[in-house]
């Protein structure tokens, strides 16, 4: 890995959202002002989506309207227009994010229609966040493979990462490890396909790693010119949608420690880092 800029967006949406006990909205704030003063590019940090799909997150208005300020830009998921309508109105929201699958059946376990279904859905979402001059970022899910014998490959993804680009303007793309499948040579090569086609595109890797399996993905994905991460501090989270066992997201202390070893600057604040990851074992289970 060569000195070349990266964006890290930490995502404590992600690692709570599968959480069952629920964590005190104090707490959520707690922590998540933590995160604010780091310095990572993007938090992801809520979502808009019904609270009986994610009972934990219900509160994100609530802790919306509680967070101290910070340069970190906030993104919140969305998985309908009518979230899209609520997460426009968030002041301190700067990107909305949408989850479209390219397996046909992940799309319907994850938001309850079909892909052409939730292609209607992601354009009216995209006119809901243009008028309100944010930015959409999609999330290709399942873009490494399923664990349903849904066809995927390269070809799949580049078709509709096109159409979300030329149809809808979109700009951010990450690729998405739903359930943890993807193996190394997959995620080079589907990175390797899509950068040079679309090259004014911000393509981000979503990995759902373990401790052992991180270094070999993130590593892939640099390699195939990648450089927006996505990571939640100690692993915690994954698709509560996708199946029972929760994977895991990337260990964004272990992936930060490691880029700075190697001389890559990520402009974080080491010691806030530290900070968090000592408040994340109040926040999270185990």
């Amino acid at each position: 890995m060569e000195n070349t800029p990266v964006k890290l967006i930490e995502c404590p949406r992600d690692a709570m959202q599968g959480i069952v006990p629920f964590i005190p909205t104090d707490l959520k704030v707690e922590y998540l002002n933590s995160l604010l003063r780091v310095g990572f590019d993007t938090i992801d940090i809520g979502s808009f989506v019904s609270p009986k799909a994610i009972p934990q997150l219900a509160d994100t208005a609530d802790v919306l309207a509680r967070i101290g300020p910070s340069a970190s830009k906030l993104l919140v998921i969305v998985a309908n227009e009518r979230g899209a309508e609520q997460a426009v109105e968030q002041e301190r929201v700067t990107y909305l994010g949408y989850p479209f699958s390219i397996s046909e059946t992940f799309q319907q376990r994850n938001t309850n229609t079909s892909i052409e279904g939730s292609w209607g859905r992601i354009a009216r979402i995209a006119e809901l966040t243009n008028a309100a001059n944010k930015e959409l970022v999609v999330y290709i899910s399942m873009a490494f493979g399923n664990p349903y014998g849904d066809p995927w490959n390269a070809e799949v993804a580049l078709q509709w990462t096109e159409r979300l680009v030329n149809e809808l303007g979109v700009r951010i793309i990450a690729l998405s490890d739903t359930v943890g499948v993807a193996r190394p040579e997959d995620i080079r090569s589907m990175f390797s396909a899509l950068i040079p086609a679309l090259p004014h595109v911000e393509f981000g890797a979503h990995l759902h790693c373990t401790p052992e399996n991180w270094p070999v993905k993130t590593q892939a994905a640099w390699d195939a010119g990648c450089r927006r991460f996505d990571g939640a501090i100690k692993g915690y989270g994954g698709c509560p949608m996708a199946e029972d066992d929760l994977v895991g997201n990337l260990q964004m202390e272990l992936f930060v420690q490691s880029l700075e070893e190697q001389g890559i600057t990520t402009g974080l604040d080491l010691a806030d880092l530290e900070r968090s990851v000592t408040l994340a074992g109040r926040v999270f289970p185990g």
